[in-house]
């Protein structure tokens, strides 16, 4: 019966996910509406989409576990990070203006928009090749989240999960396109919602409320990590450093990353971006601030997980194995949620990226149009299959945890792309030679820390703070490179920027006796 309960929740589930992709296939027609939605996309789904590509599997098991073990409950200060860093500034910051500026330049991915805003083929084509490479790491990294999972509610080997999970999401992906995603992520973002917020509710009922857990933790000791009583259960955690640092990466880092940016390009009106701005920010507070709030009283599950032999990942299992059957289904369908809902971003942001970037402009010029949605659905196949053999290869080999995974691929991408695009949606001045040297250090900085890593000083050793470095470097280096290189074209700039302050001509009519203007008075 129990195994029965877990099997329908997920017979339902797939079903619903693989309909909507078939039924969406209407407005997969064409490129803007196979990418972008045909840029018609409203606040709630533009904003459901944005926080569900923002949390997946990596959070929920990888992140919450290793970081709420680290720092105790002090890790939720990540999650309300990610709520009004990641979610609300970003919206205020870029949305508008990432808008306005990518439909001006006719842009449908950011290695495109890189292309057109700076005027340089060949940014276009590094742009797009950090996008392939350094989206694989993180797309294998969705997987690993859920072979513990599903191991435990249904002694399911890794390999299968792996493979269903990643056929399906193929499947409504390449039927529907963005507008099959938009949908699904509102529907994954909904059970992502409710399931974390009775998962919170289970788990501390376990040990006797939210009062007696937080007083639990507060007895919990670790000598080798801080000798402070109470440390686990205090504002700040036994780190504040370190902890600033995932802080940083996990919040800042969006603002770069072409599969949450692109969000933004397929808005449909400007109208509609300070209501999803507000729905964004109290999704990632309540999926985000709770996952890191769960994550937080790992400790007190110290007696059925070994981290030194099962690792961070273990965490969030060991305290979810003593829940009911119904809310084991709960969690296992949240997890999935998350990470079909960021796969299917990833492997779209990839797939668009390669054909409209460089197989279009570079290998076939006069590609048609149902050419070009051709090759885009066949590189989702093959994004995804290289996606599923290099995490099952990892898991197999024990490689690394999750969390060093994904923060590799958003050191990478984040460091690279977000003082660009940043600046470049803003500042008239930013040079092709300042947005190179970024590419290049960033890019750099994040492969030497996977081969070298033990050569770097300490508190860059850690992937997620070798990325939050390389965030805040770019957003130096840019500026600094820009004013010691030529200026761009003034032409080309003053056209780029035209979008934004367009003369518009407008009629009136006056009312009688009134003067038109000064000389009639």
């Amino acid at each position: 019966m129990e195994l029965a309960i877990k099997i329908i929740m997920l017979a339902v589930f797939f079903g619903v996910m693989v309909f909507i992709g078939i039924y969406c296939r209407k407005h997969a027609t064409d490129v803007n509406g196979f990418v972008l939605g045909g840029r018609s996309v409203g606040p709630w789904l533009t904003a459901f989409a944005y926080g569900t590509s923002y949390f997946s599997a990596v959070v929920f098991v990888g992140y919450a576990g290793q970081f709420g073990w680290k720092y105790g409950i002090a890790a939720t200060w990540a999650g309300i990070g990610n709520a009004l860093l990641g979610s609300l500034l970003a919206w205020a910051v870029l949305g508008r203006r990432t808008r306005v500026l990518t439909q001006h330049l006719d842009s449908s991915t950011m290695a495109q928009f890189f292309g057109s805003r700076f005027n340089s083929e060949g940014i276009k084509l590094a742009a797009s090749a950090i996008i392939f490479v350094f989206l694989i790491p993180y797309t294998a990294s969705l997987y690993n989240g859920l072979s513990r999972l599903f191991g435990m509610a249904f002694n399911i080997d890794y390999s299968v999960c792996v493979i269903a999970m990643a056929v399906l999401t193929g499947v409504y992906v390449i039927a529907g396109g963005y507008m099959a995603t938009a949908i699904n992520d509102f529907i994954q973002g909904i059970i992502m919602l409710v399931g974390i917020v009775a998962v919170i509710a289970a788990v501390l009922k376990t040990q006797g409320g939210f009062l007696a857990s937080l007083d639990g933790l507060a007895r919990v000791t670790d000598e080798a990590v801080s000798k402070t009583p109470g440390v686990f259960a205090s504002f700040f955690g036994p780190d504040p450093l370190n902890l600033l640092g995932v802080v940083m990466l996990t919040s800042l880092g969006t603002w770069g990353l072409p599969q949450m940016v692109q969000k933004f390009y397929a808005i449909k009106s400007e109208k509609v971006i300070n209501k999803g701005m507000i729905i964004s920010t109290v999704f990632a507070a309540i999926v985000a601030g709770g996952c890191y709030f769960l994550g937080g009283f790992g400790r007190l599950f110290s007696d059925r997980v070994d981290v030194a032999a099962d690792g961070y990942d273990a965490i969030i299992p060991a305290m979810l194995s003593d829940l009911s059957p119904f809310l084991i289904a709960v969690v296992v369908l949240l997890v999935l949620s998350a990470s079909m809902s960021t796969l299917s971003s990833l492997v779209l942001t990839s797939s668009s990226t390669l054909t409209l970037d460089f197989i279009k402009e570079k290998l076939v010029k006069d590609l048609k149009e149902k050419s070009q949605l051709l090759i885009m659905r066949l590189l989702i196949v093959v994004f995804i299959l290289i996606s599923v053999i290099i995490a099952i290869i990892q898991y197999k080999s024990n490689v690394t945890f999750i969390a060093q995974l994904m923060g590799v691929s958003w050191g990478a991408l984040a460091g690279a792309f977000l003082a660009p695009f940043l600046y470049g949606l803003y500042w008239k001045r930013v040079t092709k030679a300042a947005v190179w040297v970024n590419f290049i250090f960033s890019c750099a900085v994040m492969t030497a820390n996977i081969f070298f890593g033990s050569y770097f000083p300490a508190f860059l050793r850690s992937p997620i703070n070798a990325g939050a470095f390389c965030m805040i470097a770019g957003l130096v280096i840019v500026p600094v490179i820009s004013l010691i290189t030529k200026a761009p074209s003034k032409k080309h700039v003053d056209y780029v920027f035209s979008c934004y302050d367009r003369k518009v001509v407008v009629s009136a009519k006056d009312s009688i006796g009134e003067p038109v203007n000064e000389e009639e008075k």
